[in-house]
């Protein structure tokens, strides 16, 4: 749903070296809040926070943001070689397509423990 993220669990968990991937929704329908709203306003050396689901919050720092395209390959969101912990935020960006249901882009924000 709108409210809803999800960690791609083919990676390692958030604060786990290498680099974790949530993604959640923007834009959503009616006008309906959506988790990742305001990812876009981020900017680099921001700090966002997560919780798990034990309760145990970790803190991030944003080291970048990028914008793919919607077919871009984008294999360094998910590939780490240099075993810091790393967390990755995606969620859609650009324009909306009415005849194919999504965005045009891809917003990535790549940040480290």
């Amino acid at each position: 749903g709108p409210a809803e993220a999800e960690w791609l669990n083919l990676g390692p968990r958030h604060g786990e070296n290498g680099r974790a991937v949530i993604a959640g929704h923007y834009d959503w329908e009616d006008n309906k809040p959506a988790v990742f709203d305001n990812l876009h306003k981020l900017l680099k050396g921001d700090q966002i926070s997560i919780e798990d689901e034990k309760g145990v919050i970790m803190s991030f720092v944003v080291r970048e943001i990028r914008i793919y395209g919607k077919d871009e390959v984008a294999s360094d969101v998910f590939g780490s070689n240099d075993w810091k912990a790393r967390l990755n935020l995606i969620t859609c960006a650009g324009a909306w397509n009415k005849e194919k249901k999504t965005f045009s882009k891809r917003l990535i924000v790549f940040t480290e423990l």
